[in-house]
């Protein structure tokens, strides 16, 4: 499955849930503008490892609102702390996803751990994620996106042919903040 189909999968089915989409920086968030804009979506500049805890933080905070991550390999790789994080504190309505392509994929596809030996459901199990699955197609993609904890998802690697956000960061906040206020519209 390419990345971009797995991220119009999760972007359909927030849409549908009406959560809240937090996603990964470069290409994944370039990809998500691209098959399916909206206010919920929210898309990261500039801070690689993170989307994952500012999603938990939303979900934490939010606990009446469905949160999904959508953050790479890479990206969890630069901050494992945040699978133990999300163990311990295991909001149900809370979901990440990790597009795991073995790459690096907005500096040049460079391998990540993952393409060696490195596993990320296994860590995710191992710090005490009670909910971990692995996905490797649409339907199981798609059956996954309804539960809670991680699902690690295997998707080819590469990049979609996509434009830049035409968005500034002050806008990106701002419309997401719109989205996520208790009384705001709907979109």
């Amino acid at each position: 499955m390419k990345r971009i189909d797995a991220i119009a999968i999760a972007a359909e089915e927030a849409e549908q849930l009406e959560a809240l989409l937090v996603c990964n920086i470069g290409y994944p968030s370039r990809e998500l503008f691209a098959v399916h804009d909206r206010l919920g979506n929210f898309y990261m500049l500039g801070s690689m490892g993170m989307a994952s805890s500012i999603g938990l933080g939303l979900a934490l905070a939010r606990p009446e609102r469905r949160v999904i991550v959508l953050d790479g390999d890479g990206s969890v790789l630069m901050n494992l702390g945040t699978l133990a994080t999300i163990a311990n504190y295991g909001p149900e309505n809370y979901l990440l996803v990790i597009l795991d392509n073995c790459s690096y994929g907005s500096t040049g596809c460079q391998p990540t751990c993952t393409a060696m030996r490195t596993d990320l459901a296994s860590a995710a199990s191992g710090v005490g994620v009670e909910d971990v699955r692995e996905v490797s197609g649409p339907q199981e993609l798609r059956e996954a996106l309804n539960g809670h904890g991680v699902v690690l998802a295997k998707v080819e690697p590469g990049n979609a042919d996509v434009p830049i956000i035409p968005l500034s960061p002050d806008e990106i906040i701002a419309r997401f903040m719109e989205r996520c206020a208790p009384r705001g519209p709907r979109s």
